[in-house]
């Protein structure tokens, strides 16, 4: 079976194509081998390259043997569809990239949480940013000291909270447990006024920040002066303070409170903490006759 003249140009053609995608190929291996030291960027950048030495590959070979790719403008169609098909993470991070430029979701100094980690933004680039990590196994909001690399494109996909954007401050609540038997109204006016007391100036700095937030953003807040709340819980009078504090200062904020609600509740005869207890009655040995008379209760903490 003799080929014909067309098809026997059409494989010299397509020998000769691959030979110098392949010797392409091994130059580029060859260069970035010799040029990068970070194993993990070398592997990024060889498999970039296998990507494209393929791609470029595959219209090559199709310019030579089917006739719609000798169109140029169909040639450069599919060659932008099969990159962006290739390449769409890559493309997806670059788009993000614009879209946190143009609408500034965050900032380099911003606190987020975003996709289930939460950190101060150090670094944004073309195709991710970093976060220096807070929580996780830390408590209360302190850095961890790892750093997160995140793909830009996960601002389309994932919720992004902001805790500074805006409105530089939040809500911090410290519950404050005491007995039934306490003085809860006295022990919730000794709470009122060790928070105005700490709290008075942050709620000014508050009030004006959402008056520069307002002009851009519907955030409306009626009360922002420190404030006691009264609930009840199985082992006594839940005592809530809601606070506004900078986020970074969360602990030290709380630190302080609990430092000022100890040395006021201390003296105190008729302010108990409370913790969980049983109560354990014993009519006979008490020298009751009935169980109809009012027990006395005594507490012993739970081992």
């Amino acid at each position: 079976m003799r080929l014909s003249s067309a098809m026997a140009d059409g494989l010299i053609l397509s020998l000769v194509v691959i030979g110098v995608l392949i010797a392409l190929r091994w130059v580029t291996g060859w260069i970035i081998g010799r040029h990068t030291q970070d194993v993990r960027l070398r592997y990024r950048t060889n498999k970039l390259a296998t990507y494209v030495v393929n791609i470029l590959g595959i219209f090559l070979l199709g310019s030579i043997w089917l006739s719609g790719f000798r169109s140029v403008s169909t040639f450069l169609g599919l060659l932008s569809a099969g990159l962006a098909i290739a390449l769409k993470d890559i493309i997806s991070s670059l788009a993000g990239w614009l879209y946190i430029l143009g609408r500034k979701p965050f900032e380099v100094g911003d606190r987020i949480a975003i996709d289930g980690h939460s950190g101060d933004v150090i670094d944004q680039r073309l195709f991710r940013f970093s976060m220096l990590e807070i929580g996780n196994w830390v408590d209360a909001d302190q850095s961890t000291g790892r750093v997160i690399h995140i793909p830009n494109s996960r601002v389309f996909v994932a919720s992004i909270a902001n805790y500074t954007g805006g409105f530089a401050y939040i809500w911090n609540e410290l519950p404050v447990l005491i007995t039934f038997e306490s003085d809860w109204r006295k022990a919730k006016r000794i709470l009122q006024e060790i928070a105005d007391r700490y709290y008075a100036e942050t709620t000014e700095q508050a009030a004006q920040a959402i008056a520069r937030a307002a002009r851009s953003q519907m955030i409306v807040y009626k009360q922002l002066n420190p404030r006691v709340w009264t609930a009840v819980a199985d082992s006594g009078v839940v005592l809530t303070v809601r606070y506004l504090c900078d986020p970074r200062q969360r602990r030290g904020t709380a630190e302080t409170l609990w430092e000022e609600i100890l040395t006021a509740f201390g003296p105190a005869p008729d302010i108990d903490f409370a913790y969980p207890t049983v109560r354990r009655y014993d009519n006979l040995t008490e020298g009751k006759t009935g169980v109809d008379c009012p027990a006395r209760a005594t507490a012993e903490p739970v081992v």
